[in-house]
């Protein structure tokens, strides 16, 4: 996002809904942290959400269906960051926690102490649980919302019912390091749900984490279960399957946004993607977010994306807009 040889980028959007306008800009510093202002005052970054919030759809998203977890963690956790601001300050501790955490192990590991010698690991350990199960419950209570709107967004988007669900794979719930397999939840777990069963994992894994000098359990450790007629996605998915769940998932998430926004729809944006389409698809994908305040939509050519979608066209050529309207 940085242009070549300078420190920083500016991005600025007059929003306007109900008859109310906002100037929100977001200066993006490659050394430095990132800034944000509304109506010219200064804000945190993470409260921009309460003014503008938007949905992306780009080819890289076909990872969420068939890439590593962490793709799939961070869909979740960007989600709820756009619906609850702050749960980035939970996200961040967090992801310290852990940082602090395995530097403890290290050492340990590196001086040959015992777990049971480790006072200062057991404080840790309680922060990680209690900040650990906050994001749980909080993801879990967010895929239950998130099902059927997915399923509706897919059969949307496919023509077809293929009975997409999502379910959470707890690593606090996994039967030992070595095993990622712990049984898919499709229930809500609640913190204190969470919390009993977090304790419980890290003084079973105590002697294998002083081992590895790593935190085996966790957040960071979960993964989102995606699957087709009762099959994992990731690996039994075709490429057209594969490509309408991403595409369901993001619709769906436009949806619960829309659903409890104050200011207006997200603005949905699609990066290139009708050309990944079939034409059937394409005019089913069309129909889906045809009702959506604003729409912003990238091709290469401009003959793949369907004619309702083509009122307000832009072309541009190496960087330079070629005619507007």
């Amino acid at each position: 996002m940085i242009r070549q040889g300078t420190e920083a980028a500016v991005i600025r959007a007059r929003l306007e809904h109900g008859g109310r306008q906002v100037l929100a800009e977001v200066q993006i510093n490659r050394s430095l942290p990132n800034r944000a202002q509304v109506n010219r005052s200064v804000i945190k970054t993470r409260e921009l959400p309460r003014y503008f919030s938007s949905v992306l759809f780009a080819p890289e998203d076909l990872a969420l269906i068939r890439g590593e977890p962490a793709g799939r963690r961070r869909f979740l956790d960007e989600l709820l960051v756009l619906r609850s601001p702050r749960l980035s300050g939970v996200m961040a501790d967090y992801d310290r926690v852990v940082r602090q955490r395995n530097t403890l192990l290290k050492s340990a590991r590196a001086s040959g102490v015992k777990g049971n010698q480790l006072g200062t690991l057991d404080i840790w350990d309680e922060r990680l649980v209690d900040l650990g199960s906050q994001l749980i419950e909080a993801r879990s209570a967010l895929i239950t919302e998130l099902q059927p709107e997915v399923t509706a967004a897919y059969t949307a988007v496919a023509g077809e019912d293929h009975h997409a669900t999502l379910a959470s794979q707890l690593s606090i719930f996994a039967g030992g390091p070595d095993e990622d397999t712990a049984a898919p939840r499709r229930d809500i777990i609640t913190a204190s749900e969470a919390a009993e069963a977090f304790r419980e994992a890290l003084g079973r894994l105590r002697r294998s984490e002083l081992d590895r000098a790593i935190t085996l359990v966790g957040p960071h450790r979960d993964d989102l279960v995606l699957e087709l007629n009762g099959l994992p996605a990731r690996g039994y998915a075709s490429h057209g399957e594969s490509w309408s769940f991403a595409l369901a998932l993001k619709l769906a998430s436009a949806t619960l946004l829309r659903r409890e926004s104050t200011t207006g729809d997200p603005v949905l944006m699609l990066d290139d993607v009708f050309a990944e389409l079939d034409e059937s698809r394409r005019q089913r994908l069309a129909a889906a977010v045809a009702d959506f305040e604003q729409v912003l939509i990238t091709a290469a050519v401009l003959g793949d994306v369907p004619g309702a979608l083509t009122g307000n066209t832009v072309r541009i050529s190496r960087g330079t807009i070629l005619e507007g309207a």
